[in-house]
């Protein structure tokens, strides 16, 4: 079984004032996506972790982090 996968998205997102379809269209996904993501009912790919990460400019591990791993 795969540990779930938290993330920082919604509260970069919201600190930068950007709704979930400007962050979508940033990252070239749909709005819908970007709620899954936010929700942790979708695990992105590598490559858009890769992208919401560049479009923070964080690294993916201070975007995404496995549970047992908390590091805030």
């Amino acid at each position: 079984m795969t540990p779930p996968l938290h993330n920082r998205l919604r509260a970069l997102r919201e600190a930068r004032g950007w709704t979930q379809a400007e962050l979508a269209e940033r990252v070239a996904v749909s709005r819908k996506t970007i709620n899954t993501v936010e929700n942790r009912v979708f695990t992105p790919s590598t490559v858009l972790a890769l992208k919401l990460a560049r479009a923070f400019g964080v690294s993916v591990e201070d975007l995404f982090w496995l549970e047992g791993n908390e590091t805030s």
